[in-house]
């Protein structure tokens, strides 16, 4: 059986760590002046929903609105073909949802009935703006004190470093290309730190493993092993993420766009961090073997770490 030849991920770190610094310079550049796109579960609007007697195609429906003047609307399909969710970023109105059955019945010779109107007020979209912040700024805490806890200080910066890099950028992109950021999208942000986190855990466990283990090797040569071991799993866990995701985006409709979106996004930038912005920290920090030593009990015996 041949030895399994070792990849020179570290000889790149320079290159990655200019490519993510770039990453992270356009995504924060884009959120201070371009900001998130906030949809109607941050900014409030209304919502209609409507039945047709005969099924419209989506793209008819859109266009019709448009060219009413209701600029922004976002159509969906809810619960079959005849039913039909139309989200408006404008003020309520009494007779809003009258007005949409006019304008859409204009061009159809099918009987259109109003289902429900429901206003979303700006108020609910602030409050939910600042738990979903409040919630990811605790889930990196928690992650932060986890892996401090599991391996070892430097791992935590390490793993933070990566989950903050990840989600930066996520939100970049969106900010960017002015997706609608709603609480779907929020939803899959904080599925990417579940994702990443773990991709970083097991490298981290690896790298930690290999500390102990390789006796005459440079931390770089170590850790380039490490990410050599479990670049298969890596790769066929990513693809297989990848696969699903990328089903959903292109046959999930609308209603799942944004989600699958920042999801492709989240695990295509996890995996690549897990592999260079984690591992770079710990080279940053000057991990060695000393720091993995378990510590000794009184009386000579040494504490085995989980």
């Amino acid at each position: 059986m041949s030895e399994q030849k070792i990849i020179n991920f570290m000889g790149q770190r320079k290159i990655a760590a200019g490519i993510s610094l770039i990453l992270l310079l356009l995504s924060i550049g884009s959120l201070a002046i371009k900001g998130l796109n906030f949809g109607l579960d941050f900014t409030g609007g209304t919502l209609v929903e409507v039945n047709y007697s005969v099924a419209e195609p989506l793209q008819n429906v859109r266009k019709t609105l448009e060219n009413a003047g209701y600029k922004g609307a976002v159509v969906v399909n809810f619960g079959s073909d005849t039913d039909v969710l139309v989200r408006l970023p404008h003020g309520h109105s009494d007779q809003l949802g009258n007005e949409i059955i006019q304008t859409l019945s204009q061009d159809v010779s099918s009987e259109i009935e109003l289902r429900r109107v429901e206003f979303v007020g700006p108020q609910v979209g602030d409050e939910l703006k600042e738990q979903g912040g409040l919630a990811m700024l605790m889930a990196l805490g928690l992650v932060m004190l986890y892996v401090a806890l599991r391996f070892q200080f430097k791992f935590s910066v390490g793993a933070v470093s990566a989950l903050i890099h990840d989600v930066i950028i996520t939100l970049g992109i969106f900010s960017i290309l002015q997706v609608d950021f709603d609480l779907t999208v929020l939803a899959a942000v904080l599925a990417v730190i579940g994702y990443s986190l773990n991709d970083t855990i097991v490298v981290s466990d690896r790298i930690r493993e290999n500390f102990r283990k390789v006796r005459k090797a440079s931390p770089i040569e170590i850790i380039n092993i490490s990410l050599t071991e479990t670049l298969a799993r890596t790769l066929v866990t990513s693809l297989t993420t990848l696969l699903v995701l990328i089903a959903l985006f292109v046959f999930g409709g609308e209603l799942i766009h944004g989600f699958a979106m920042a999801l492709l996004i989240g695990v295509f930038v996890g995996t690549y961090s897990s592999i260079y912005v984690a591992a770079n920290v710990l080279l940053a920090m000057d991990l060695t073997k000393e720091d993995l030593i378990p510590p000794q009990k009184e009386g000579g015996e040494v504490d085995e770490l989980p």
